[in-house]
C-alpha cells in the first residue's frame, strides 16, 4: 500500500492543476445540486419491528386521511387571575381563536375545546389542538405566522397563551461558537506547522470536503428522505477528521523534507506512509458509522451512511489534493525545524551551517545531524550500548564543535520527555489513568435514557411553557397521552372488545383517565386514548406502556381483538428499547471488523486488544461526563443546558460507533511511528520514546482541533447537536491525552517484546500493506535530490 500511495503522491504533486480541478468540479457541482433542492425536512421516524411502529402503520391503513404524520400544534390558553375560561368574554375570546386557527390551507382539523371539553378542572386552563396535513418541518411559513397570529390576538384580550407541539419546529442552528471551533483549530494548526500557508491547507481541503459531502447531503435530502440534523452531524464529523487527516500529511511531508529530500518524492513519502495510516484510520471511522445499520433504525442509519461518506471524501482529498497544494506552495512550505518568519526561523536551519538556507536540502541534512546525534545519545540511555555515529557526522568535520554541540545539547521535546517518564513508570502511571477514567465513568450508572420532548426545551421557550400550562391544569402524564389501538376484525362484537379494553386499562396503577373509544368507518378498529398519572419519560409511564400490552395478551384470549399501544412516548419507548438491544451486537461487530484490521496494521494481537480495552474506557468516561452535564446539571450554566433529564436515548450507540472510530485514528498515528522505529530495529522500549518524539506533538494537535470542533457545536439550539458535540469532544479528550498517550505507552513498556507478538502462521496468512513504508526505503539512495528543479515547475 505505501507504495501505491507514494506513486498516487507524487502523481497528484506533478498533476497538481489537473487534482486540484477535479475537487473544485465536484465540489461546485455538489454546490449547484443543493442550491436547486429543495430545503430539508424532519426526516421520517420509523422503528422497524417495534410494536409502537406496527400500530402506527395499521392506524394509516384503518383510519385514511388522518395525517397521522402531519404536525400539531397545541394552542394552550389560561384566564387572567380570578377569572374563568367559561367566562362570556374568555369563551368568545376562545372561539374567535379556534376559527382563525381552522383557516389555513394546510388545517386538517382544530378541536373546541368547549365542545371537547378540554378544560382543567378548576376550569382556568383550556387548549385546542390544531392537526396538520404535513409534517412540522414542511409546513409554509403563512401557516406558522397564522398559528402565531391567532395567539397573539388572544394574548391582546388578556389571555395567557402559548404553543406546544412541532408545527413552529425550526431549522437547529449550531451558532457562533463552530465559527470559534475553527478558528481555534487554525490558531493550532499555525502553532504547530509554524507558517499560515501550511497552516492553511489542512483548513482549506477540509472546508473543501465537509462543503461537498455537506451540499451532496443536501441535494439528496428529500430523495433519501435525511433529517436537518444529519447535515450538521456530516459536517461535524468531516471537518474534524479532515483537518486532522490532512496535518498529519503535512506534518510528515515536513519532516521528509528535514530529511534533504526534494519535494516530489517528500510529497510521495508522506502520503506513502502517513497516507497509509490516514487510509486505516478512516476505514476504521467508516466502518464505525457504517455499522450503525445493524441497530435497523433508518434514520440512524442514514446519518451514519452519511457521515461515513464525509469522512471518505475526507481521506480522499488527504491523500491527493495536500500533496498538489504542497506543489503549489513550494517553498513556502518548510522542513521540520525550519519555521516561517511568522513564529522566527528555525534554530536548525540557521545554525547548521552557520548561515540560513531555510529550504534547502543541504540546511535540511545539515539540521538532520544533530537529531540523529540526540537519537543515538537517547538509545544509549535506554539500552545501555554506544551505537556509533552516522556517516552524515564527518560532513561537518570542519566546525564539529559549532555545529554539533549546541543542537546535541538541547533539550528533549516535550513528547519525548513525556514518553520516557511514562517508560519508567510504567504501573504507576497505568494504575493512576485507569483509576482516573474509572471514576468520571461513575455517572453512567446512573445513566437514564429517553428522548427529549417540551418539557426538555428551555422555559424562554413557547413549547416548554405550553408544556408546563398542559401539567398545571391537567396532570404531568396529559403531555405524554398514550394511543390506545383496538383491532377488531377478528372479533364478533367490536364494540363489546373496546369495552372490555377500556374497563381493563382503567383497573391499572398509574392511570388518571380513559377516553371514550374512537372507531373506524368500517367500525372494526377503536381508538382509546389513555393519560398516565406521570410524565412521559418517566419510568412509571414506561411500566403502565407494559402493563397494557400484558393485559392485552389476555384480552385476545377472551375477545379475538388485539390490543397495541402507540404515540409518541410508546414509540420512544420502543425506540429505546431497540437502541438497548442492538448495543452489544453492534459493539461485537464494529470492535470486531476493526480489531481485524489493526491487527492487519500492527502484525500483533496484543496492540489491537489494548487499543479495544482503552477506547471502552474512553467512551465509558466520556458517557459518565454527559451524565454529569446533562442530566445531574453539573457545569450546565457553562455549557448553555437550560433544562437537565434523560439522556438521549441513541447517544450511547452513537458514540460507541464514532469514538471508536476517532480513538483508533490516534491508535493508528502514534503506535505505527512506535511500529516504524521497532520494525526498524530499535528496542521496545526505545522505540515507544521514539514514536512520541515524531508524533506526540501532531496527535496533540490534532486532537485539541477536534476537540474545538466539537466543542463548537455545543453552541447549538438542538439537543441532540449540544449533546453529541460535548460528548465527542470530552471523549476525544479522554482518549487522545489519557488512553492514548499515558496508557498505550505505559502498557507497551510493560509487555515489552510481547506486544508485537504475532503467530507466524497468522503472519504469513495476512497480507502485507507496509504501512511503515519499508518498501519506500529500498533505492532511496538513489533517488535525485534537486529540489530546485520541481520547484521551477511550480
Amino acid at each position: 500500500m505505501a507504495t501505491f500511495l507514494y506513486k498516487l503522491g507524487r502523481l497528484a504533486f506533478r498533476r497538481r492543476h489537473f487534482v486540484a480541478l477535479i475537487w473544485v468540479a465536484l465540489l461546485a457541482l455538489a454546490g449547484v445540486g443543493a442550491a436547486n433542492a429543495p430545503a430539508a425536512g424532519s426526516a421520517s421516524f420509523s422503528i422497524p419491528g417495534t410494536e409502537a411502529q406496527k400500530t402506527f402503520d395499521l392506524l394509516e391503513q384503518r383510519f385514511p386521511g388522518s395525517s397521522a404524520d402531519g404536525a400539531t400544534a397545541r394552542v394552550v390558553f389560561k384566564a387572567p387571575a380570578g377569572e374563568k375560561m367559561t367566562d362570556a368574554g374568555n369563551k368568545a375570546t376562545v372561539e374567535q381563536a379556534v376559527r382563525e386557527l381552522g383557516t389555513g390551507s394546510e388545517v386538517a382539523s382544530v378541536t373546541d375545546p368547549y365542545k371537547t371539553r378540554s378544560l382543567s378542572k378548576d376550569g382556568t386552563i383550556a387548549y385546542a389542538q390544531v392537526s396538520y396535513k404535513v409534517p412540522g418541518m414542511e409546513l409554509e411559513d403563512s401557516s406558522k405566522n397564522a398559528l402565531e397570529a391567532s395567539a397573539d390576538d388572544a394574548r391582546d384580550a388578556g389571555l395567557t397563551v402559548e404553543i406546544g407541539g412541532d408545527a413552529l419546529q425550526a431549522v437547529p442552528a449550531t451558532g457562533a461558537a463552530e465559527i470559534i471551533g475553527i478558528a481555534v483549530a487554525a490558531v493550532v494548526l499555525v502553532v504547530t506547522l509554524g507558517s499560515l500557508v501550511a497552516a492553511g491547507l489542512p483548513l482549506l481541503t477540509a472546508i473543501i470536503g465537509v462543503g461537498i459531502g455537506v451540499a451532496t447531503i443536501t441535494a439528496l435530502a428529500n430523495a433519501l428522505d435525511l433529517g436537518s440534523t444529519t447535515s450538521i452531524l456530516a459536517s461535524m464529523i468531516g471537518l474534524a477528521v479532515g483537518i486532522d487527516y490532512a496535518l498529519f500529511i503535512v506534518s510528515r511531508y515536513r519532516g521528509e523534507l528535514a530529511e534533504g529530500r526534494e519535494r516530489e518524492d517528500a510529497a510521495g513519502r508522506a502520503v506513502g506512509t502517513a497516507g497509509s495510516a490516514v487510509v486505516f484510520a478512516g476505514l476504521t471511522v467508516v466502518i464505525a458509522l457504517v455499522g450503525l445499520a445493524v441497530v435497523n433504525i433508518p434514520m440512524l442509519t442514514k446519518m451514519g451512511i452519511a457521515a461515513a461518506g464525509t469522512v471518505a471524501i475526507a481521506v480522499l482529498i488527504a491523500l491527493t489534493m495536500i500533496p498538489a497544494l504542497l506543489g503549489y506552495a513550494g517553498r513556502r512550505v518548510q522542513p521540520a525545524g525550519g519555521k516561517s518568519r511568522l513564529l522566527g526561523r528555525g534554530k536548525a536551519t540557521k545554525s547548521a551551517g552557520g548561515r540560513e538556507i531555510p529550504g534547502t536540502p543541504e540546511a535540511a541534512r545539515n539540521a538532520e545531524s544533530p537529531v540523529i546525534a540526540k537519537d543515538a545519545a537517547e538509545a544509549e540511555n535506554a539500552q545501555g550500548s554506544a551505537i556509533p555515529q552516522p556517516s552524515a557526522t564527518p560532513q561537518r568535520s570542519a566546525s564539529p564543535q559549532r555545529s554539533a554541540s549546541p543542537q546535541a545539547e538541547a533539550k528533549p521535546n516535550m513528547g519525548t520527555r513525556w514518553a520516557r517518564f511514562v517508560v519508567r513508570r510504567p504501573v504507576a502511571v497505568l494504575l493512576l489513568a485507569v483509576v482516573g477514567l474509572g471514576a468520571a465513568a461513575l455517572p453512567a450508572t446512573q445513566l437514564e435514557l429517553g428522548l427529549p420532548d417540551d418539557g426538555s426545551q428551555p422555559t424562554s421557550t413557547t413549547q416548554r411553557r405550553a408544556y408546563d400550562l398542559l401539567s398545571e391544569g391537567f396532570g404531568p402524564g396529559f403531555n405524554g397521552p398514550l394511543m390506545v389501538v383496538v383491532d377488531a376484525k377478528s372479533s364478533d362484537d367490536p364494540k363489546s372488545a373496546a369495552t372490555t379494553v377500556s374497563d381493563e386499562i382503567k383497573g391499572l396503577k398509574g392511570v388518571v383517565s380513559v377516553a371514550p373509544a374512537t372507531f373506524n368507518k368500517s367500525g372494526d378498529t377503536a381508538m382509546i386514548t389513555v393519560i398516565p398519572d406521570s410524565k412521559p419519560s418517566s419510568t412509571q409511564t414506561e411500566d403502565l406502556v407494559h402493563a397494557i400490552r400484558d393485559t392485552g395478551a389476555d384480552i385476545k384470549a377472551d375477545t379475538d381483538a388485539t390490543v397495541l399501544v402507540t404515540g409518541a412516548t410508546a414509540m420512544n419507548i420502543d425506540f429505546s428499547q431497540k437502541l438497548n438491544d442492538a448495543l452489544l451486537p453492534y459493539l461485537a461487530l464494529v470492535v470486531g471488523l476493526a480489531f481485524l484490521l489493526l491487527i492487519v496494521v500492527f502484525r500483533s494481537i496484543l496492540v489491537p486488544l489494548k487499543a479495544a480495552l482503552g477506547f471502552l474506557l474512553s467512551v465509558l468516561a466520556a458517557l459518565g461526563a454527559v451524565v454529569a452535564v446533562f442530566q445531574w446539571g453539573w457545569l450546565s450554566g457553562l455549557m448553555g443546558v437550560e433544562e437537565t433529564g434523560p439522556i438521549m436515548s441513541m447517544m450511547p450507540i452513537f458514540m460507541v460507533g464514532v469514538v471508536f472510530g476517532l480513538a483508533m485514528d490516534y491508535e493508528v498515528f502514534l503506535v505505527t511511528r512506535m511500529r516504524e522505529a521497532y520494525v526498524h530495529g530499535e528496542r521496545p522500549g526505545q522505540a515507544v520514546v521514539t514514536g512520541f518524539k515524531h508524533g506526540a506533538r501532531v496527535v496533540t494537535a490534532a486532537a485539541v482541533i477536534m476537540m474545538a470542533v466539537f466543542a463548537g457545536f455545543i453552541g447549538s439550539t438542538e439537543q441532540m447537536v449540544k449533546m453529541i458535540g460535548f460528548g465527542l469532544a470530552v471523549a476525544v479528550f479522554f482518549d487522545a491525552f489519557v488512553v492514548r498517550m499515558t496508557i498505550v505507552p505505559a502498557v507497551l513498556a510493560l509487555l515489552g517484546k510481547k506486544a508485537w507478538w504475532l503467530p507466524k502462521w497468522l503472519d504469513r496468512a495476512l497480507p502485507n500493506v507496509d504501512i511503515e513504508g519499508e518498501g519506500l526505503r529500498e533505492g532511496s539512495d538513489d533517488r535525485p535530490k534537486d529540489e530546485d528543479r520541481e520547484l521551477v515547475r511550480v
